[in-house]
């Protein structure tokens, strides 16, 4: 069965051709464009997208740039460098193909000098993208930073389109022809705040991007899982690490930030051949906590993408912090599957276990679904639950529920819980399908919009019913009007 869905996802997501069949007469039935409806299977089927990472040093125009390519104003735009977002993965479509963008911004000038600050920056982004916007000011030139870039991107040899910015009429022309100098290609002239130029250096980046990117995890290559290490500083991810290796694969000291690249490491742990990504990655700094943030997010996000599974540690002997969800919100966003683990156990009192149960209540208490483990990475304590709680997280991951088992269960739910009556109006589910896993996606077909409240309701009666425990999951609804009803 499952040769046959693999075979026929190319065209029909991952239903076989008879699912498909079956699902689209129901759509005929109820009236909807046929059309419409393949391209909301489409959409909601979709494997990984392409990522397209915008680099460039400050002030050039990125952030603006990415609200240009994205249609709305999504990147937080300032006149000063250094401003840090929570999130810095976007989706976009240009031209019917849809694609992820990475802004770079939020750079700081620190100790070690803007090239050095720069160039890290664009090395965290140029990893994990399938290709390059790089972003000049055409006004300034090149200067000795762009051509450190310029560097960069020339060993990550991934494609690049250069973006000759600020060139906000035909006078500015030649200033963009310049940067021909860098040895980069075309540079497309454009005006990131008015729009100018922006369509043909589009066309330019879908040329460069791969239809999809290539699967780097999963079993179906034949290589082992990609457990992916994350949390912030300091909370034990090298200990852990080092434990689960029985050896000193990587450095641990008491200095938050020791380890600065990503480790992977190859571990056999409850007879099962893993790939452990350690991803600590960053030195904090004085003065420089919000541009730190900001390079742990980049560099945590890039690894998370690599990654089947994120095992997100939490320092259970301080209370759960902004950062500790920021990181869980960006592994659910990124559709892995999620494993929570409660470091330093070991030290709890009962009075800090007591109040770290509240926590985990109020503030995660939206990941209910996510295995937990409570360990030691100094002592071992519960080591051998952590290998149960990722394989239950990567079967939930990888559930698929046939679309005929499903639409049952929409029935009942329908017919037992209707949705409220707003406006005079009682919406209710059609039918619907599950698209796609690794992440479980699934698509609604509905009379007419369902509120947010009776959108979570649904989710949680799709993991009473049929488990999908420590995987996140994608629901999307569309409401369409409906056309040839047949009489």
């Amino acid at each position: 069965m499952n040769d046959q869905i693999h075979s026929d996802g190319d065209e029909h997501g991952e239903l076989g051709d008879a699912e498909y069949a079956e699902f689209m007469e129901l759509a005929v039935q109820e009236g909807f464009d046929l059309e419409e409806v393949e391209g909301d299977l489409a959409a909601a089927g979709h494997g990984p997208l392409p990522v397209l990472a915008v680099v460039g040093r400050p002030n050039v125009g990125k952030s603006t740039l990415v609200n240009r390519i994205l249609g709305r104003r999504e990147a937080v735009v300032e006149d000063r460098p250094g401003v840090t977002r929570d999130r810095v993965t976007y989706e976009a479509e240009w031209s019917g193909r849809r694609f992820k963008v990475v802004d770079t911004g939020g750079w700081e000038q620190d100790v070690l000098g803007l090239d050095a600050s720069v160039a890290a920056q664009a090395e965290f982004a140029i990893e994990a993208a399938d290709a390059v916007v790089f972003v000049v000011d055409a006004t300034v030139g090149a200067t000795d930073t762009d051509e450190a870039v310029v560097k960069l991107l020339r060993r990550a040899g991934k494609p690049v389109v250069l973006c000759a910015n600020k060139v906000d009429g035909p006078s500015a022309e030649a200033d963009a022809a310049m940067l021909w100098s860098l040895g980069l290609g075309e540079p497309y002239a454009v005006s990131a705040l008015h729009g100018r130029g922006t369509g043909d250096m589009l066309d330019a980046v879908l040329e460069a991007l791969p239809e999809a990117p290539a699967q780097t995890f999963g079993a179906t290559l034949g290589g082992p899982r990609r457990i992916a290490l994350v949390g912030r500083p300091n909370v034990g991810k090298s200990s852990l690490l080092n434990k689960v290796a029985n050896e000193e694969r990587v450095v641990v000291n008491e200095l938050a930030g020791t380890t600065r690249d990503p480790v992977d490491e190859i571990i056999e742990l409850g007879g099962i051949t893993w790939k452990f990504v350690d991803t600590a990655g960053i030195r904090r700094r004085v003065h420089l906590q919000e541009g730190a943030d900001y390079y742990a997010s980049l560099r945590t996000a890039a690894a998370v993408e690599k990654a089947e599974v994120a095992v997100v540690l939490i320092d259970a002997s301080e209370s759960i912090s902004v950062q500790d969800q920021r990181i869980i919100t960006m592994a659910v966003e990124a559709g892995r599957a999620l494993v929570i683990a409660y470091n330093k156990w070991d030290t709890l009192d009962e009075e800090r276990r007591y109040y770290l149960e509240r926590e985990i209540e109020t503030e995660l208490g939206q990941i209910q679904w996510a295995p937990r483990v409570n360990v030691s990475a100094r002592t071992g304590r519960h080591m051998e639950k952590l290998v149960p709680a990722i394989e239950t997280a990567l079967a939930g991951w990888e559930t698929r529920v046939p679309t005929g088992r499903l639409n049952s269960f929409l029935g009942e739910i329908v017919a037992s819980h209707p949705h409220p009556i707003r406006g005079g109006k009682q919406p209710r589910i059609l039918f619907g399908t599950q698209a796609g896993t690794r992440p479980p996606r699934f698509v609604l077909f509905a009379s007419g919009f369902l509120e947010a409240g009776y959108r979570r309701f649904i989710e949680r009666r799709l993991r009473e019913e049929f488990g999908f425990e420590g995987t996140p999951l994608q629901i999307s609804v569309r409401v369409r009007e409906k056309r040839g009803r047949k009489r």
